[in-house]
């Protein structure tokens, strides 16, 4: 068990930042003022926070940190926050480590007792769902699917019985081909795809799976999407019936029921006729 007391360490911090999804007008004060005082911004690709900074007027020096570096990276950023310096991390839109680098750098500072912390911000997935019109609780955020056809189809199979309103992100080139495996998997669910979040091309559209498929194919669409969907209604649980015919038939009779009602029960439960559960039942 590990306690971390954000604010009562001499060791330096690691602060997570996020960055606008779009509108730079949603960058927070406390984010601007973190990233113009510490030592030194880790990016997921230094050229595009380089605008954000130069636009905030932000001097902060950089690193970069992404999917192809972090383990050669991770223990050079550690070793300079065990020297007391402080380090923000970004990613290039919204939330770090939310389908974007920075999970790996986090387990490590957790690990060498730094403190992470995470200041509120831009999140795409919130975003789209509190305007989307599903119910907003409960939600089940997965991000991206597999890119291959059979590889999304068993994750959706895997998610068919979710009754919570889905959270998923897409390239707008594949929100067709992955309405098509949702209708297929979901049936003809309530989905919603928001695109271009926070800019002047934002866009909800909202129908069953087959209505945006239709549109999305007179209309492709450009620019980042997130498509939520409807949770499935709510499955009644199946009975289990375990140990012997003649111990399922005494269970259904401790419940309640009649001893015939019961053998009743236990047979068509097993395609099985009725004399034959009544023999089991009497031992005969």
């Amino acid at each position: 068990m590990k306690i971390q007391k954000s604010f009562a360490q001499d060791v330096g911090t690691l602060y997570l930042v996020p960055t606008p999804i779009g509108n730079l007008e949603d960058m927070t004060f406390r984010a601007v003022k973190t990233l113009q005082t510490v030592e030194l911004i880790a990016s997921e690709d230094t050229r595009n926070t380089q605008k954000l900074l130069n636009h905030f007027e932000i001097k902060v020096p950089q690193k970069s940190l992404h999917e192809h570096n972090y383990n050669e990276r991770i223990p050079e950023l550690v070793a300079f926050l065990k020297n007391g310096n402080s380090i923000a991390q970004v990613s290039d839109a919204g939330m770090p480590s939310i389908s974007d680098p920075g999970h790996e750098f986090v387990v490590a500072c957790i690990e060498e007792d730094i403190p992470v912390v995470a200041l509120p911000g831009a999140t795409a997935g919130m975003t789209a769902l509190i305007a989307s019109g599903l119910l907003p609780q409960p939600f089940y955020f997965y991000g991206f699917l597999q890119r291959k056809k059979n590889s999304q189809k068993k994750e959706l199979t895997d998610l068919k019985n979710q009754t919570a309103t889905m959270i998923f992100y897409e390239s707008p080139h594949r929100v067709k081909e992955t309405l098509k495996n949702i209708l297929e998997i979901f049936g003809n669910r309530e989905v919603v795809v928001c695109r271009e979040l926070t800019k002047v091309y934002e866009e909800y559209l909202r129908g069953t799976a087959e209505e945006l498929i239709m549109y999305v194919t007179e209309h492709p669409l450009k620019g980042e999407c997130c498509l939520l969907v409807s949770g499935a209604e709510e499955v009644e649980k199946e009975e289990v019936f375990e140990g012997t015919l003649k111990e399922q038939v005494e269970t259904l009779i401790l419940a309640g029921q009649s001893s015939k009602e019961a053998i009743k029960s236990i047979a068509k439960r097993h395609g099985l006729k009725k004399q034959e559960v009544y023999k089991e039942y009497h031992e005969l």
